[in-house]
């Protein structure tokens, strides 16, 4: 009787980790595309319109545009 309840205990034990570790490596691959995605997502963007806003600024700043064509080419890249 003893070597049943140890066998049944162990294999039970096994089973229970099992799912724990099948669990957990789920978790990390969803957690890995969700970060993957959402950075090339966010930064391609992000990046882009405020390197367009820098370098309007420094056109502004140089005296490349007037004050009227840098407020309207800002007002066309914030609405983006």
């Amino acid at each position: 009787m003893m070597r049943m309840m140890c066998a049944w205990g162990y294999r039970a034990d096994v089973f229970i980790w099992g799912i724990i570790w099948s669990a957990i490596e789920i978790g990390l691959i969803i957690v890995a595309i969700y970060f993957i995605i959402s950075s090339f997502r966010g930064t391609k963007s992000r990046s882009h319109k405020s390197d367009a806003l820098e370098i309007l600024k420094e056109r502004y700043a140089r005296g490349e545009i007037s004050e009227e064509e840098y407020l309207e080419r800002k007002k066309i890249l914030e609405e983006k």
